[in-house]
């Protein structure tokens, strides 16, 4: 059952807030940090729209990060309450706002890419295992298992206990292809450095909503690299 929400749930406005602020969700009533949550604001045509980047102009709405509670939001008119009016309410709300986590994600690792912090193809991935340079180790979601296991066998062989190689295999192929700009992209390692952890961070993020979890699942991402902060 949900918690009653205050008299005003909203915030004042879009404006930098420090790591670890906390917000009030306006589905389940329970006060959490700001990076486990989605800012959502109203358009001009009174719809809910997210806020992944916390800048829209308006006051605000914060639901938890989770695909679960953005469903139960919209069931029990979460919007509506706290907004205090009408509110439109795209039927597709949810699976959009998922897709604008993985848009992102994948606009985080073309970024990655262009700063020279991602190679592509198996040879140069396993060289990047082996040389201790990788920071994550990326699997397309199609790519075929004897590559994947040959890869994994390599970052278990090359890993110490100081060093942390996350695994992420949530993208398909065709996906890694348009991020990267270039074809057949099936594994990919990506480097240590800001543009890779900035990807790191909105890939956990995707994952959580999808998940439910405080951690991304075992499948999506083995191991949650130390130190990352969500944008």
């Amino acid at each position: 059952m949900f918690a009653q929400l205050p008299d005003d749930a909203l915030d004042a406005g879009p404006r930098k807030t420090a790591h670890g602020a906390e917000r009030l969700c306006a589905a389940t009533g329970t006060v959490r940090p700001i990076d486990d949550m989605i800012r959502f604001v109203l358009s001009p045509e009174g719809a809910a729209v997210p806020d992944l980047k916390r800048r829209l102009p308006g006051r605000g709405v914060w639901i938890t990060a989770t695909r679960s509670a953005l469903v139960h939001a919209v069931a029990r008119k979460a919007f509506a309450r706290s907004f205090k009016r009408d509110v439109r309410m795209s039927p597709d709300l949810v699976d959009s706002t998922e897709r604008l986590l993985e848009r992102a994600a994948l606009d985080a690792l073309a970024i990655a890419y262009k700063a020279r912090r991602v190679v592509a193809g198996f040879a140069k991935v396993e060289a990047a295992l082996v040389q201790g340079h990788a920071a994550a180790l990326l699997h397309a979601s199609d790519a075929a298992p004897d590559g994947v296991r040959k890869l994994d066998a390599t970052m278990r062989r090359c890993a110490d206990g100081d060093r942390t190689i996350a695994v992420l295999n949530a993208f398909t192929s065709a996906q890694l292809d348009l991020a990267l700009g270039r074809a057949n992209v099936v594994h990919a390692a990506l480097l240590a450095g800001p543009a890779g952890n900035s990807f790191i961070a909105r890939y956990l993020r995707m994952t959580r909503f999808r998940t439910g979890m405080g951690k991304p699942d075992h499948d999506n991402a083995r191991r949650e690299p130390q130190g990352l902060e969500a944008e």
